[in-house]
């Protein structure tokens, strides 16, 4: 096997993976996803680094990742994402720079942050571009877990800029928003002939298979083993069967609303509703800014857009095509490409793989 990379990803409900060859047309070789215990992570932070690092090496033994080399995406509600336009100047001065220049701007100070700039355009002598910054106590506790199962990171990126490259191999050019509902926290992204242009993070409560697997996980034990409560299908929770991609959401339709009450203080549709108009909303509002484009259509993934009425809502309330896409759609997957939630996961993971190419 020649070169590969992985992209990784701790979210809430789990800690998933993709492995890709680093060629001209990267092939999925190994992916996988294995749930985790309440209390272990929360909005992509690390509560219990030693149950996370558990997970890590189930992940790595039961979707037979060889990789050691890995790209970790961080996407969460306490991640900035706001434009900023600066002075033209070399990337090493931009970087000595950049923590003097919008440190007014940042949640935490400076020296608690960890900093990225992604440039858009350039108009005379002004950059223009995409100022990132994340709490650095948040991602060193993310590091800490891969090191501690023995997995280097080479590199910290935005989801959202791993969501871009996936997105890139299917419309390479035109103007698109993509969009990945997780099970807590939506991205939306607009990008322009495959470069990122607009990033909006927002929150979003929804009831997706993983929530319900998660509530019924007690723990992880010495061994590695999650150890699911008495009332639930042992097969639900098989991490080799989740990295295998033979995990069928049980009951499509139960990944839809619940009965009234039945989500964190939501009741009926409210949840869907909630994430159709932020959508609609962060589109409208790039629309309106001065010398945006038409936005051609719109794709998206996670497990909240397989929630009854995300995808039908979003049709109904755009007017441009929407269009549902897995890890199958966007790049050739060794095997058994994975179905349900956790291929519709799994498109922002691969995207943070393909950075190992640069």
């Amino acid at each position: 096997m020649g070169k590969s990379h992985v992209g990784v990803e701790i979210t809430e409900e789990s800690v998933r993976a993709v492995e890709v060859t680093l060629d001209r047309t990267p092939q999925v070789i190994a992916y996988g996803e294995v749930p985790l215990p309440p209390e272990a992570a929360h909005d992509s932070e690390v509560l219990d680094e030693g149950t996370v690092a558990l997970a890590i090496r189930q992940l790595w033994a039961t979707a037979g990742i060889r990789g050691k080399n890995a790209t970790l995406g961080v996407a969460s509600r306490r991640v900035l994402v706001r434009e900023y336009s600066t002075q033209v100047m070399a990337p090493e001065l931009l970087r000595q720079a950049l923590p003097y220049q919008v440190q007014d701007l940042l949640p935490v100070p400076v020296n608690q942050a960890v900093l990225d700039y992604y440039p858009t355009s350039q108009d005379g002598e002004q950059l223009h571009g995409l100022l990132v910054a994340a709490v650095s106590e948040t991602v060193e506790g993310m590091i800490a877990a891969f090191d501690r199962a023995k997995i280097r990171i080479a590199g910290v990126d935005l989801t959202t800029f791993g969501l871009s490259r996936a997105a890139s191999l299917i419309v390479p050019t035109g103007t698109h928003a993509v969009v990945h509902v997780g099970d807590h926290t939506t991205q939306v992204l607009i990008q322009r002939d495959g470069a990122p242009e607009f990033v909006r993070i927002t929150p979003v409560d929804l009831e997706t298979a993983a929530v319900r697997r998660r509530s019924a996980v007690t723990s992880i034990t010495d061994d590695g083993t999650l150890t699911p409560a008495e009332t639930t299908s042992n097969a639900l929770l098989d991490p080799a069967r989740v990295a295998a991609g033979a995990l069928q959401e049980n009951a499509a339709g139960s990944a839809g609303i619940l009965p009234a009450g039945a989500l964190r203080g939501d009741i009926g549709p409210k949840p869907v509703a909630d994430v159709i108009g932020r959508i609609r909303g962060t589109i409208s509002f790039y629309l309106n800014r001065p010398g945006a484009t038409r936005i051609e259509g719109v794709l998206i993934c996670g497990a909240g857009s397989a929630v009854d009425g995300v995808v039908r809502g979003l049709v109904e309330v755009l007017d441009v095509p929407v269009r549902q896409i897995s890890l199958g759609d966007v790049a050739t997957v060794r095997g058994a490409a994975p179905v349900g939630e956790h291929g519709l996961n799994l498109v922002s993971t691969l995207g943070l793989a393909l950075r190992g190419e640069r």
